[in-house]
C-alpha cells in the first residue's frame, strides 16, 4: 500500500504510523474459540510534522479513536509501526515495546479526553488532579508542586485560588480546561485530543479551540485531532485524514481536502457542513443504506454500498490508498474523475 509522505523534508516525521492494524477476536461457545476478527484500525498510514495538527475525523465507530489510543498505547496494535520522535532526536517504534520500556516515554504523550465531565475525578480537588501526574513522575514536594499546578491553571484561562476546589463547582467548558492542564502537565510533545469540545456548547467550544491553538504556538505542541465535526476541524487542523470502517480513505491539506475532496464518502461529509450564510442553500449527499460492520465488511472498496458512483471493479477489489497530486492520498477507483464537490475553506 502506498503510504502517505506529508513531508516533503529529508528530515523524518515527528510522527510516523505504517499500517496500523487493531482487530478483536470473536469467540463462541464454551472453549471460546475464535470465529472472526472485528477489523477496528485496518492498514492505516499517516505521518505528522513537528508542530502541526493532524485530524482524524469519520463517522462514530470509524475507528479514530481507536487509532489515537493505539497510537498512545493505550491500547496495543495488533500489527504495523508508531514510529515517534524523541526529545533526543531519537526515533522509536512504540508499537512493539513493553509498558516498563513506554514509561520514560509516556511525560511526552499525553491525552485530552472527550468527556470533561466523566474523565475527572469527583472525589479530587484541582490541585490533586492536575498534580497527581507530577507527583506519579517524580515531584513529591507539595510546594513545588503547588506552584506548578498555579501556573498550569493560569496557563489554561483558571485563576490559581481554584486549586482548593473540586470539579463540580466548574462549568464544562472549565472543566474541560482543566483536562488540557493536567495534559500539559509534564511538558508532553505529542498530545491526544479525543474529542475535546464535542461535549461543549458552540460559543465554549470556541474559545476551547482558541486555547488550543494559543498553547500550540506558545509550547511548541503537535497535535493529533480526532473529530467528527468537520466545521471544527477546518479551524484548527493543518491535514486531515478521513477513515471509514477502519481504513483510510482520504488524506490530504486541510485546504486541498475541503475545497478538492477526491473520495465520495469525504464529499458526503463536507455536503453535511452548515453554511454560516442564510442566503446560501446547502444541498446534502444523502447515502443510502447502513455503515458496514467491520466484523463482516462487504468485498472490495468497503463503501461501495452506499457510494452512487460505484461500478463493478469497485464491488470485488479493494482499492490501494494512492498519491493523486503532491500530499493528497486517495483510496478510490475513480479518484480523479468524479464531478465532487467541496467547500471553499
Amino acid at each position: 500500500m502506498a503510504r502517505p509522505e506529508t513531508n516533503p523534508d529529508p528530515a523524518p516525521p515527528f510522527l510516523e504510523v505504517r499500517s496500523l492494524t487493531k482487530y478483536y477476536p470473536i469467540t463462541k461457545g464454551f472453549r471460546r474459540r475464535v470465529t472472526g476478527l472485528v477489523k477496528a484500525v485496518d492498514d492505516v498510514s499517516f505521518s505528522i510534522r513537528e508542530g502541526e495538527t493532524m485530524g482524524l475525523v469519520g463517522e462514530s465507530g470509524c475507528g479514530k479513536t481507536t487509532t489515537a489510543r493505539c497510537v498512545l498505547r493505550a491500547l496495543e496494535p495488533t500489527g504495523g509501526q508508531i514510529l515517534f520522535q524523541t526529545a533526543d532526536s531519537g526515533t522509536v517504534d512504540l508499537a512493539p515495546l513493553s509498558r516498563r520500556e513506554l514509561r520514560p516515554l509516556r511525560r511526552q504523550m499525553q491525552m485530552i479526553f472527550q468527556d470533561p465531565f466523566g474523565s475527572l475525578n469527583p472525589r479530587m480537588n484541582l490541585f490533586d488532579i492536575v498534580g497527581e501526574p507530577l507527583l506519579v513522575n517524580g515531584m513529591p514536594n507539595r510546594k513545588e508542586r503547588q506552584e506548578r499546578v498555579a501556573e498550569l491553571l493560569g496557563l489554561v484561562g483558571l485563576r490559581p485560588e481554584y486549586m482548593q476546589r473540586f470539579p463540580h463547582a466548574f462549568s464544562g467548558g472549565q472543566r474541560q480546561r482543566i483536562g488540557i492542564a493536567r495534559a500539559l502537565a509534564l511538558n508532553p510533545r505529542l498530545v491526544v485530543a479525543d474529542e475535546p469540545v464535542s461535549a461543549l456548547d458552540v460559543s465554549v467550544q470556541a474559545q476551547v479551540l482558541n486555547l488550543l491553538l494559543e498553547l500550540q504556538e506558545r509550547l511548541g505542541l503537535t497535535y493529533l485531532f480526532v473529530a467528527h465535526d468537520l466545521s471544527v476541524v477546518k479551524h484548527i487542523c493543518d491535514h486531515v485524514a478521513v477513515m471509514y470502517v477502519g481504513k483510510l480513505v482520504e488524506t490530504a491539506d486541510t485546504k486541498t481536502l475541503f475545497y478538492s475532496p477526491k473520495h465520495p464518502y469525504t464529499a458526503s461529509l463536507l455536503s453535511a457542513v452548515p453554511i454560516p450564510d442564510p442566503r446560501l442553500r446547502s444541498e446534502g449527499i444523502e447515502l443510502s443504506g447502513e455503515v458496514p460492520s467491520p466484523a463482516n465488511p462487504p468485498p472490495g472498496c468497503y463503501f461501495h454500498p452506499r457510494c452512487a458512483y460505484a461500478i463493478d471493479v469497485c464491488k470485488t477489489q479493494s482499492p490501494l490508498l494512492r498519491q493523486v497530486s503532491p500530499g493528497h492520498f486517495v483510496s478510490c477507483h475513480r479518484a480523479g474523475e468524479l464531478p465532487l464537490q467541496g467547500i471553499v475553506t
